[in-house]
């Protein structure tokens, strides 16, 4: 039998490369200060099989395999199955991530809560079967089908997972999760490698999906080593502002669907809503004109939706004007201040210039650009911009708009919500047919061009 040998290891804590001695910056990921010290064990004997005892796969042309559409367990929410791609592939893993407190494991217990067809064992390595309980209460929902236990051992788990048999499995967190056959901590890069190895081996012998809730860090990422990323299917981000209602489901990586898919829900009281038209909602609905109001026109992942884009600007109190962005781009609306000092001539260097997105999302689509300036330009001559008009286009530093994508989308989604005009990049609709559209385009080629349409 081979001797198991303890020896010291120094892993990266952003890529999870590993070296025998410590270094100040990780010699794969160029990361400083990020290299951890673990105990490994190893045998002193050999792994390698020689080659008779290899198993070959076969090589075949790509046009002799057969393609087999993937079995999906539907969700009952059809925003999860929107980003997952039709439903939950048999015997894949797949990793949710998002900020503390935003809602990660209430969208996967509500979820499974309403499925009542499959057995689902829900492991918990940070809250108590009563803090669950405590949950499933406020969402108002419960289920025979669904069985809670409290572990951190992977051993244990595979234990109860024999007990149970489970048709789905949730692991809440992984980076709580620790095997006994290492001797680092939990949350370790080698414990969450490890574990995440083993539960990724039982979904695919099995045929069980598994669904791992991770924490991020303080950069907004996974936690844990990169190769985490790499050993699941897909990898499900769970966004938003904790002080706003609305939170963001997108796909970072998914083996099974595309990732421009996202779903949108509404925290409340009782769990979280799916927000089948988020425009009507992250649109306000004034009784009266108000300047510094312009309503733009955004594509997140293949969803268009209408969104309130809100600026104030006035004489700055203090010497050093102030620039206060929520939900953009602070140095893209910097740019877009000198794009309109520059090449349209307002002067706003003495000025404090205020920007707000409505509804605490965070957009990073350039079509907002025109938008934005609109609000600015709006507020900055305190005239409002007319009820029923909205606009998309990327602006240039020489002021020009620029072309965006999906064109034809934004403008059905305007038309849907009752829009009766809409400012467009010039020549952005060749080849769109525009003879059945009941709201009107205007096509412009500067910046100069969007506000003579807008206030003549």
């Amino acid at each position: 039998m081979a001797k198991a040998k303890q020896k010291t290891m120094w892993f990266c804590t952003s890529c999870g490369a590993d070296s025998p001695k410590w270094t100040g910056r990780c010699p794969a990921c160029g990361e400083w200060n990020t290299m951890v010290e673990e105990k490994v064990s190893t045998s002193s004997a050999s792994s390698a099989l020689p080659l008779s005892a290899r198993s070959l796969a076969t090589p075949k042309p790509v046009n002799q395999i057969e393609a087999v559409d993937e079995p999906r367990y539907r969700m009952p929410g059809q925003e999860l199955n929107r980003v997952l791609g039709g439903g939950l592939v048999k015997g894949s893993i797949v990793l949710i991530g998002g900020e503390p407190g935003i809602g990660k494991s209430t969208l996967v217990l509500q979820s499974l809560l309403a499925i009542h067809t499959l057995r689902i064992l829900y492991v918990s390595g940070e809250e108590s079967a009563s803090q669950l309980k405590l949950r499933a209460d406020r969402i108002g929902r419960g289920s025979d089908n669904l069985f809670i236990v409290c572990e951190t051992s992977l051993e244990n788990i595979f234990n109860h997972i024999e007990d149970v048999q489970p048709d789905i499995l949730v692991v809440d967190s992984i980076q709580t999760i620790a095997t006994d056959t290492l001797d680092s901590s939990a949350g370790s890069v080698s414990q969450v490698r490890e574990c995440a190895a083993s539960l990724l081996k039982y979904a695919k012998e099995s045929g069980v999906p598994v669904l791992l809730i991770g924490h991020i860090n303080k950069e907004g990422s996974i936690a844990g080593p990169k190769v985490l990323e790499h050993i699941v299917d897909a990898v499900l981000q769970f966004e938003g502002d904790s002080q706003y209602m609305y939170r963001l489901l997108r796909a970072i990586k998914n083996r099974f669907g595309s990732t421009s898919e996202i779903g949108i829900y509404e925290m409340g009281r009782r769990g979280l809503r799916e927000v089948s038209n988020p425009s009507e909602m992250l649109l306000s609905h004034h009784d009266e004109d108000l300047s510094g109001v312009a309503t733009g026109v955004t594509v997140e992942g293949i969803r268009p939706f209408l969104i309130e884009v809100q600026a104030l600007v006035s004489t700055a109190a203090y010497g050093t004007p102030q620039r206060s962005v929520t939900g953009f781009d602070a140095k893209r609306m910097n740019m877009l201040l000198a794009v309109l000092e520059k090449r349209v001539g307002f002067k706003l260097g003495a000025k404090d210039v205020f920007l707000n997105i409505a509804g605490g999302l965070k957009v990073n689509d350039p079509a907002l650009d025109l938008g934005v300036i609109s609000a600015i330009l709006s507020s900055n001559v305190d005239i409002p911009i007319p009820r029923g008009w909205c606009m998309t286009g990327e602006v240039g530093l020489s002021g020009e708009i620029r072309p965006v994508t999906r064109i034809e989308q934004r403008i059905t989604e305007a038309e849907k919500l009752g829009m009766t005009d809409i400012i467009i990049p010039a020549g952005n609709i060749k080849g769109f047919d525009t003879s059945a559209l009941s709201i009107r385009l205007h096509e412009v080629a500067k910046v100069a061009d969007a506000f003579r349409e807008l206030f003549g």
